[in-house]
């Protein structure tokens, strides 16, 4: 037995030494300045013949290797995972706007998928799948214990096949049966519309490759009805962020030409980078400036930005930007402080690792890992409070997280249990916020914003003293032009 377990152990080190030699990993290449732990690996090849002997069942030997490149990658930290040729397929689907399914945005509720919004033109949308509808079963499989990833994994699936979804409607006395067929969906990432006479609500819900370009679309159509407009609410809630070149291409539409957008600093030398508000860092295969197309007072139009818990990294350098020139004054919640650069490095046709590989930081030098964008006006996310945006999980709050440059970061919130409970209790009454809607507060208090009228504030950043929780604010519509940050000159780069 003991030969047996030293041979599958030989050809075990022999197999993890071909892999790391055989690995098209740029990174490893040229970070390699010591010997390879060897002791270390013997034993990770004693160990993968230990279960090839031992183990109760055969295991893959593939499975087996991958398991472990994905569990080296993920002990790093929350952002950094092996993608198979399924979770990179997926990750492309995302980047380019598209994926396989039915059409609806989703969340949780008591251990149910609830339907947030169907998209506009989509198989749910014409099946006639409404808000706030709770989806118990799929093709006949309950959903109660299931993670919304897996619930959401049973809705996707090929071109032209068939899901049955189990229904619960409020109103209705017995469950509804929808057979849907699935589709190809493009999301479309850009939403704008005049909420006001002169006012323009522009939602960007994650960075794709095409956002620049819808944007200049739906801006353009917009001034061309309405030149005159008074100012313009970004919003970015919930946003989690996407491809850089897409938050470069929305934030220089509105800073002046060649202003920095963000930096980052790695260990390597190409991710010690600058970018700037130049076409070249944001206009991606599409020849020219996409933005040369936008009229020329998006540059000046008073600007408010809108941002909670749910933006992160992408959505967190827009803010950080527009904040740090003064060009708009950010409005919500403290976001979500996911300030660190994930680079793709492929290593088969169909497989790859996204690893982190840098930090990154405002025009100002501002780190914005761990900490997030602080906003100039606290604002909640309705009139009774900021509901469960305040027990939402920050970069902060997860396990192994990247720290900041400083090596401290926002604490770890200890929410009391009893305040938990309120909050949820409280947000079981109030239906889902529709974002751009007559009811969203935060809208309308970025509107009063603009109209030189009280904004009401967060209700925890107010002063006891100051009894009514209101507060003027000028509206700002210059940059700063004080702001230089280290000019580093260096070639666009694609990092997600």
């Amino acid at each position: 037995m003991g030969n047996k377990l030293k041979s599958i152990g030989l050809i075990g080190l022999g197999m993890v030494a071909g892999m790391a030699a055989s690995m098209n990993f740029s990174a490893l290449a040229q970070r390699i300045d010591a010997p390879l732990p060897l002791e270390e690996l013997r034993q990770l090849s004693d160990v993968f013949g230990l279960i090839k002997s031992d183990y109760v069942e055969n295991v893959d030997d593939k499975k087996l290797l991958q398991e472990a490149i994905a569990g080296m990658v993920s002990s790093l930290d929350p952002h950094s995972v092996y993608l198979d040729e399924k979770a990179f397929r997926e990750m492309r689907e995302s980047v380019q706007g598209k994926f396989v399914g039915i059409g609806i945005e989703v969340s949780t509720e008591d251990g149910y998928v609830k339907v947030v919004s169907p998209i506009e033109d989509t198989p749910a949308f014409k099946a006639g799948i409404r808000s706030g509808d709770l989806i118990t079963r799929i093709d006949n499989v309950p959903l109660k214990g299931l993670s919304l990833e897996e619930s959401i994994k049973k809705m996707r699936g090929e071109p032209r096949t068939k899901v049955v979804l189990t229904i619960s409607r409020k109103g209705e006395d017995k469950p509804l049966i929808v057979p849907i067929v699935r589709e190809e969906i493009r999301v479309q990432s850009v939403k704008a519309k005049v909420v006001e006479p002169g006012y323009v609500w522009l939602r960007i819900s994650q960075f794709q490759e095409p956002t620049v370009e819808e944007m200049v679309k739906k801006l353009t159509a917009i001034y061309e009805k309405t030149p005159d407009v008074k100012g313009i609410v970004l919003d970015l809630r919930n946003d989690p962020g996407g491809v850089v070149p897409g938050a470069i291409g929305v934030s220089a539409a509105f800073l002046p030409k060649d202003s920095v957008v963000v930096s980052t600093n790695g260990q390597l030398a190409d991710s010690k980078q600058t970018f700037y508000a130049r076409p070249e860092y944001y206009a991606g295969r599409h020849p020219g400036d996409p933005l040369a197309r936008l009229p020329a007072a998006v540059k000046t139009v008073p600007l408010v930005v809108l941002v909670n818990a749910g933006s992160a990294s992408a959505s967190e350098i827009v803010a950080g930007a527009l904040q740090d020139y003064k060009r708009a004054i950010v409005m919500g919640s403290t976001t979500f402080g996911k300030g660190s650069v994930q680079t793709l490095r492929q290593l088969t046709a169909d497989t790859a690792v996204k690893l982190t590989t840098a930090r990154y930081y405002t025009p100002k030098g501002r780190a914005i890992q761990a900490k997030g964008i602080e906003p100039d006006v606290h604002v909640d996310e309705t009139a009774e409070g900021d509901g469960l945006n305040s027990l939402r999980l920050r970069e902060a709050d997860l396990e192994k997280h990247l720290s900041g440059d400083d090596k401290e970061s926002r604490p770890v919130r200890h929410d009391e249990l009893e305040e938990e409970q309120r909050i949820l209790a409280l947000a079981k009454k109030q239906k889902p916020i529709e974002y751009g809607s007559k009811d969203d507060f935060q809208l309308a208090q970025a509107l009063n914003h603009f109209k030189g009228l009280p904004v009401k504030l967060a209700k925890a950043d107010t002063p006891a003293e100051k009894g009514a929780a209101e507060i003027l604010v000028k509206p700002e519509t210059k940059s700063d032009s004080g702001v230089k940050p280290q000019d580093k000159k260096a070639p666009p780069t694609e990092v997600k």
